[in-house]
């Protein structure tokens, strides 16, 4: 049986789970975030439900990313209260676009 590890380095290899890899590489970043700092504050998923005046299933489908909507700004904001932090949101700017045959391009 292969190991989380193994299996996404398998899967990576692909070059078109690479790329959808790469697009949600900020989408994982942030889920991420959450997940350490509801590790770091020592509560469950439960606990933090109860916290936030929800249920656990919401904290899951909130953690795992694939709900059907994405969360408001408000309820990120009731999770990250919920383990006394904040979002701290903002606007960077990203590389300068240049045209090439009718497509935008990023430059790295």
């Amino acid at each position: 049986m292969l190991t989380h590890k193994e299996l996404k380095s398998r899967a990576l290899e692909r070059a078109n789970v690479r790329a959808e890899y790469d697009r949600l590489g900020d989408e994982f970043a942030f889920l991420d975030e959450f997940l350490k700092a509801r590790s770091a504050a020592g509560m469950s998923q439960a606990e933090l439900a109860e916290c936030m005046g929800t249920t656990q299933s919401v904290i899951a489908r909130l953690e795992s990313g694939h709900g059907k909507h994405s969360p408001s700004l408000a309820t990120l904001r009731k999770y990250a209260h919920a383990l006394g932090c904040r979002i701290d949101l903002r606007l960077v700017k990203e590389p300068k676009s240049t045209k090439t045959r009718g497509r935008t391009t990023h430059s790295s």
